[in-house]
């Protein structure tokens, strides 16, 4: 018997279908196959290219939760996390299965998500894309051979770009449905090619289930010093997320999503997904090779039909370009995806009306006042004589993956960073000496300094002035950065013109925390940002 076959099949899941099923294909057979379908080609150097056509992201305004008594006190419903009816999701199911039965291949893969094997879930993916079925197997933690026979699904995901939603019947906004049904262990993807629906739905699920047993879920990257001290990263979009925990120095535990338990802070995944469009080889070296590698699945990424050479600057597919690829291609992954608890917390923000100075130390309150709002600025627009930032909030820096209400998330971030005595950091990696248009990037050389004193205990033995208008502590010298940028207000040229834009930021953070306020204790309420007088 073929030990990668489980004992518990389709049948056993009263999914019946004529196809042939290709159980738990290695990646060589994966990429054979999506070769033979023409789902996609070889490049020059390795990598399987594909285009997923229409959908070049996430499809966020067609993902439904499906409202019941398990999640109608449980989901915080609303913008990011929209209910769909028992009713609507049986006749969904019945149509996916009905679409399954009629498949001549499908390829399904069993893996786990989360590398901490207590914090873990089984999750079988059915696909009829080959190249789905390598991208999954990619992202997601892939089990030892030995524990294939003997899987069993707790989580099904079936994922059918050919399948179309119809609205009046299925409840949804169009043909492209995203449905979790959480009582079901269920989740429905159909009428998009975009694989990162299969990845965030997963990271849905888990975000979902480990708060209830006391572990923190998170949008983030981690990495781990020589001397074994772990760094979470929280960023959005933009922020630097991926590019400052990428540090040749230290250990990548992960680049995306992550679980912070009693004892380990471990990746959700087996891989990572990055963005590809303008990527550099001078600027990120270990993910630029990672498009010369066999086994990395390249998403609408521009290749010449002749040659076969990528052009990682063309954004004629999509600027949302993506590369997903085994996270030991990264050469200073963790080989268990794990590490310690975590020594620091770092929320990123690119910061584009320049307010916020390079680096904060925030207390336990104001990191969870910050992680809430999940803040960063980007610029409005490309047409010129645009010059204002567009704030943007996101809360817990993740709000479409979030199912449960942030206070949940922020009360367990709060209590484990006062539990483990965790120095939390804000850095802003957006703009200094005025705003998007007027100042410059704050300098990466700048922020790395900042960065590394930080993470190395150095930068506590500072000295430190209290910002005004946030209330953070914010150093006013440190070895190797010039002292000039550590106080905002000092860099633009009109100091008047800077109070008058910090109290705009502060009164968008106050809007936009509104609707946390009644459900965090008076200390976080405290930690609001103030406008005050310039002296």
């Amino acid at each position: 018997m073929n030990e990668r076959i489980p004992q518990a099949g389709l049948a056993a899941q009263g999914i019946e279908t004529r196809a042939d099923i290709h159980w738990n294909l290695v990646t060589a057979r994966l990429i054979e196959t999506a070769v033979a379908r023409r789902e996609g080609k070889l490049s020059a150097d390795g990598p399987l290219v594909v285009e997923t056509g229409q959908h070049t992201g996430r499809s966020a305004q067609d993902k439904f939760i499906v409202r019941d008594a398990e999640t109608e006190d449980s989901v915080w419903w609303g913008k990011s996390n929209k209910g769909m009816a028992p009713e609507h999701f049986a006749a969904l199911k019945a149509d996916f299965l009905a679409a399954l039965r009629d498949r001549e291949h499908l390829f399904v893969q069993d893996l786990y998500g989360g590398s901490q094997p207590e914090n873990r879930v089984r999750v079988r993916v059915i696909n009829e894309l080959a190249w789905h079925n390598l991208f999954i197997r990619t992202m997601l933690v892939r089990p030892e051979e030995h524990e294939l026979a003997g899987f069993e699904a707790e989580y099904t995901i079936i994922d059918l770009p050919s399948f179309r939603a119809d609205p009046a019947r299925h409840g949804t906004r169009s043909e492209t449905v995203i449905a979790v049904n959480f009582t079901e262990r269920l989740i429905l993807i159909g009428g998009t090619r975009y694989a990162g629906e299969m990845k965030k739905s997963v990271f849905g699920l888990l975000n979902y289930l480990l708060p209830t047993t006391g572990v923190m879920p998170m949008h983030c990257s981690a990495n781990m010093g020589a001397d074994g001290s772990t760094a979470v990263f929280f960023g959005l979009s933009g922020t630097g997320k991926t590019t400052l925990s990428a540090d040749a120095s230290r250990t990548l535990i992960g680049d995306d999503e992550h679980g912070w338990s009693d004892t380990a802070v471990f990746n959700f995944e087996g891989g990572c997904y990055a963005k590809m469009i303008r990527l550099s080889s001078d600027a990120e070296p270990e993910i630029f090779a990672t498009t010369k590698r066999f086994g990395t699945v390249l998403e609408n990424v521009v290749m010449d039909p002749i040659t076969r050479q990528l052009d990682l600057d063309d954004n004629s597919l999509a600027e949302n370009s993506r590369g997903a690829y085994p996270i030991d291609f990264i050469p200073n992954a963790s080989a268990d995806n794990m590490g310690g608890v975590p020594k620091n917390i770092v929320m990123l923000t690119a910061d584009a009306y320049g307010v916020l100075p390079p680096i904060a130390r925030l207390t336990p309150d104001q990191a969870m006042y910050h992680f809430l709002s999940g803040y960063t600025a980007r610029v409005a627009g490309t047409e010129i004589g645009v010059t204002e930032p567009d704030a943007t909030f996101s809360t817990c820096f993740g709000a479409p993956f979030m199912p449960r209400h942030p206070s949940i998330y922020g009360n367990l971030l709060k209590e484990r960073i006062a539990k483990g005595g965790v120095d939390c950091w804000l850095v802003n990696t957006g703009w200094t000496g005025g705003k998007y248009g007027v100042g410059n990037r704050m300098p990466i050389k700048a922020t790395r300094a900042l960065l590394n004193a930080a993470l190395d205990g150095s930068l506590k033995d500072a000295a430190f002035r209290t910002d005004p208008n946030f209330g953070f502590e914010v150093p006013v010298a440190v070895p190797g950065v010039d002292a000039a940028i550590l106080d905002p207000r000092e860099t633009w040229a009109n100091p008047a013109e800077y109070d008058a834009t910090a109290a705009r930021l502060v009164d968008l953070f106050v809007e936009n925390f509104a609707q946390f306020a009644d459900h965090v204790d008076e200390g976080v309420r405290q930690s609001a940002p103030r406008v005050t007088e310039a002296a």
